[in-house]
């Protein structure tokens, strides 16, 4: 070949130079493919790598057990575990993770909780069911919507939050019926109560009383005011009570009064009076009558004026008439309104005095409808003003309003009650207690009652961590107790506390029961996520395990 061929022809890729020759410099910007030395290196780093990640693998799988669950799960054998009766840790979430020191769960982080002994066999029984699952052992009848248990798939799902679909098993709620429609007798083991605050009280028999508090005004009895007025014209020259809020007696004088016509009518009755002397030597006995009859009409002229009987008996001895007539207070109490002053001018029917009389008082109370249907009249109460816890006073009803306030829809109620030292005073707030019913009976405490606003409903212990929903007519409720009149017998006892726990779990288990009922299935909404891509999920397949079992170890999680 000739040499101008030869310069023509394209060197090899990757062919070295001869020795001692200058490499041929590489075009700017054109880019040539490695050389397999660059290969070969990569290819033994890959592989050096691999063999270590490998080796770690393998010797986590074989020596830490956590590891080898979370890899390959042996259910069986972690009931096996549990059977054996030492004590064991396993994972609320995660029932199939069964370790024998307490730690932390290797799936989801949280605390791995002791398996109490009461429910070590139905530990054992879970895990073992799910590591049965291809065995028949457990089945899993569909996947719940965790936050909506109406919703549910036949394959395994994602809710729109991207939560998975919880499964639910044939034996969560198979044997979990009750006489209560829409719920389902809840079987956790004792220690599970324990954990969760369930607590339980006796129901016994005793006598229950229900009372009412109500928060009463004080108010002067309507009976035992008095207001003080003139029936003529005239002054006031002299006050004898001068200020409001004056305690006085009957009889003591209140003012002094000048009135012309009071003065008139004092010199008609002295008149009539001379006149009656001079008569009793007549021999008429008809003119002797009219001269008496003319004495008694001017001095019921002076009592219908309201002077007092003391200033007529002084005003016959003296013959004298005076000037300003005494006007006296008609009843013991307190000058409660005062509307004149000395020197003011007082006409027919003006108001002078109000006098009260609070030696005994009344509460007018607000009552509502279910309560005021019970009250009845000369009813006993007892009141405790809010100042004076310590005081009580015995009372009694004295009326009940016929009318019902539209605002608050309450009734009012008086009460009557004495006011020793006169220690209430009006417009004070006092709290009336009334006992309304009484009965004996089975009673339990009123905190174990569930009002569902149709019917009521209790949770009763069977014992062995059982409590089975009862619906329950009640009687008298008060002091924090309620009688029941069907539904609970003596002794048994009730859940007083977490019992609207107990309800929400009696109410799910009823609702998966009630899903599987004739097979019926609740269909996606429009937009929940089933799978990946929402909507209904697609049928399972043979290709698609529907809950990711291992053939030959039992099943999975």
């Amino acid at each position: 070949m000739s040499e101008e061929k030869k310069e023509g022809l394209p060197t090899e890729t990757g062919v070295n130079p001869p020795e001692g020759a200058a490499p041929e410099p590489t075009p700017e910007g054109s880019s040539l493919p490695p050389g397999p030395r660059g290969k070969t290196r990569r290819t033994v780093v890959a592989a050096v790598v691999a063999a270590v990640v490998l080796g770690a693998g393998a010797l986590a799988f074989f020596k830490v057990p956590a590891f080898h669950n979370l890899l390959h799960p042996h259910p069986a054998d972690n009931a096996a575990m549990v059977a054996q009766g030492a004590a064991k840790y396993t994972c609320g979430m995660h029932p199939f993770i069964i370790s024998d020191k307490p730690g932390t769960c290797p799936i989801c982080g949280m605390t791995l909780t002791k398996i109490e002994e009461a429910g070590a066999a139905a530990a054992a029984g879970s895990a073992a069911a799910q590591g049965g699952a291809a065995k028949g052992e457990r089945k899993i009848l569909f996947y719940r919507n965790p936050m909506n248990p109406g919703v549910t798939s036949p394959v395994p799902s994602k809710d729109e939050m991207g939560m998975d679909y919880v499964p639910v098993y044939e034996d969560e709620i198979a044997g979990g019926g009750s006489t209560v429609a829409g719920y389902s007798t809840v079987k956790v083991g004792a220690e599970s109560l324990r954990l969760t605050g369930v607590q339980t009280a006796p129901a016994v028999r005793e006598r229950v009383s229900r009372s009412v508090r109500a928060v009463g005004n004080v108010v002067p009895d309507e009976r035992r005011v008095r207001r003080v007025q003139t029936k003529i014209e005239g002054w006031i020259e002299k006050l004898h009570v001068s200020f409001t809020g004056q305690a006085v007696t009957k009889g003591q004088p209140l003012l002094d009064m000048y009135s012309p016509e009071l003065v008139a009518s004092q010199r008609e009755y002295l008149v009539a009076v001379q006149m009656h002397e001079r008569m009793k030597g007549n021999p008429y006995p008809e003119e002797r009558k009219m001269a008496e009859e003319l004495v008694q009409s001017s001095r019921r002229r002076l009592e219908l004026f309201d002077v007092p009987q003391s200033f007529i008996d002084e005003l016959e001895r003296t013959k004298e008439p005076r000037r300003t007539v005494t006007l006296n207070a008609p009843v013991s109490g307190y000058v409660t309104a005062k509307e004149v002053f000395a020197g003011s001018r007082v006409m027919p029917g003006m108001e002078l005095f109000t006098v009260t009389d609070l030696s005994r008082i009344w509460i007018e109370a607000d009552l509502y409808e279910y309560e005021a249907r019970s009250v009845r009249l000369g009813q006993a109460a007892t009141l405790t003003p809010a100042y004076d816890p310590g005081l009580r006073l015995k009372g009694k009803v004295a009326y009940v309003y016929p009318t019902l306030s539209p605002e608050s829809r309450t009734l009012k109620v008086r009460f009557e009650f004495p006011n020793p030292g006169l220690r209430l005073k009006p417009q004070m707030y006092a709290d009336v207690f009334l006992e309304l019913d009484s009965a004996t009976g089975v009673v339990v405490p009123d905190s174990a009652l569930i009002d569902t606003g149709v019917r009521r409903i209790v949770f009763v212990d069977l014992g062995g961590g059982s409590l089975e929903p009862r619906e329950v007519n009640v009687g008298v409720r008060g002091d924090g107790k309620v009688q029941i009149l069907s539904g609970v017998k003596e002794g048994e006892r009730v859940a007083v506390r977490a019992n609207f726990l107990l309800d929400s779990e009696s109410r799910l288990r009823a609702a998966l029961a009630g899903m599987t009922a004739g097979g019926n299935r609740s269909p996606l909404p429009h937009g929940d996520n089933a799978g990946q891509g929402g909507g209904t999920p697609p049928p399972q397949s043979k290709e698609q395990p529907s809950s990711g079992n291992h053939a030959g170890h039992g099943g999975g999680r």
